[in-house]
């Protein structure tokens, strides 16, 4: 018999899409310090679905029965502590389910700001007709700061609109819908051109708090920032204060490095600022998507079959 537990935050529902497993699998969701330590000690698979907290890393045994880790997110940083990543048990992640849906975002964010869809909406609550001319997304320049996986998907997107998409990555690259990818050091050059800057990248030591006050003044006053990755990746205090000094033209922030957001931030009163609650991926059968694609990738485990989207965990 497998044994799978599924790390399910209090206030979720149960993961969906895993009805179809084999008999002879028990499935339990645990929500609590008490079910979480005896299900280490005891399942062959955990699933994540409960990023929020540090009750995984807390409740670590030093020897555990885990042979598997499966994360219900593309990010797995907060899967990232000492004792999981010196391990040798494998994670895998939930690479290409949220593509399309962040780079649907991402594609409205930038009409938004070239057709001033805020302007409308403020103007539109003092009743108040204000012709303005707007501008054109085709032909404009945009960054897009970390090529991978999704990202991809956000330039190919972008791309069909008809924008001049470049990126970075670690390493040069050639993908599709990009003109170029660079090499993630030469994001201070690419910088003062991009119209919109995206940032898709995963949280790592090399990108965290990687947009600060320096990177952010290289970007043309003219310009939009755009982060559907981590919050952690740009410093909030510095974005707030290109903002307010007209430094940036706006941003559109799926994600903050404090989430939620406290409800007496200033970010929340900018004009220019569009927040959403980290939800950028999250279409309607999301959840069920997910378990879905761990089943696939439970079957061909069972198989012995190598696993689908290893996370590379240095």
């Amino acid at each position: 018999m497998s044994h799978i537990a599924v790390l399910t935050a209090p206030d979720e529902p149960d993961l969906p899409g895993l009805q179809n497993l084999p008999a002879d699998t028990r499935v339990e969701h645990v929500r609590d310090e008490k079910t979480l330590r005896n299900a280490l000690e005891n399942a062959d698979v955990l699933v994540v679905t409960d990023f929020r907290s540090d009750l995984l890393q807390r409740c670590w045994p030093e020897n555990p029965a885990i042979r598997w880790v499966h994360a219900t997110s593309a990010g797995v940083d907060a899967l990232m502590f000492p004792a999981l990543r010196s391990s040798d048990i494998p994670v895998t992640n939930a690479r290409g389910i949220f593509n399309r849906g962040i780079a649907e975002y991402v594609l409205g964010a930038v009409l938004m700001f070239a057709k001033d869809t805020l302007g409308n909406l403020h103007y539109q609550r003092q009743r108040r007709w204000q012709h303005r001319d707007t501008a054109l997304v085709d032909g404009q320049r945009i960054l897009i700061v970390g090529a991978g996986s999704i990202g991809s998907t956000v330039g190919q997107l972008l791309s069909a609109v008809g924008m001049d998409v470049v990126g970075t990555a670690r390493s040069e690259r050639e993908v599709a819908g990009f003109r170029r990818v660079y090499a993630q050091q030469h994001l201070p050059e690419l910088l003062p051109d991009a119209d919109h800057v995206v940032i898709t990248a995963p949280l790592t030591p090399d990108t965290e708090g990687l947009f600060d006050r320096k990177t952010l003044a290289l970007m043309k006053p003219s310009a939009c920032l755009i982060n559907v990755g981590r919050g952690a990746i740009v410093r909030t205090d510095a974005l707030l204060d290109a903002l307010t000094r007209g430094a940036l033209a706006g941003a559109a922030l799926d994600v903050l490095e404090q989430e939620p957001l406290p409800t007496d931030h200033p970010l929340w009163q900018q004009p220019n600022v569009m927040i959403s609650a980290h939800m950028a991926g999250d279409f309607i059968g999301w959840r069920k998507a997910l378990g879905e694609q761990f089943m696939d990738n439970f079957k061909r485990w069972q198989a012995g079959e190598p696993l689908h989207n290893i996370v590379d965990k240095s």
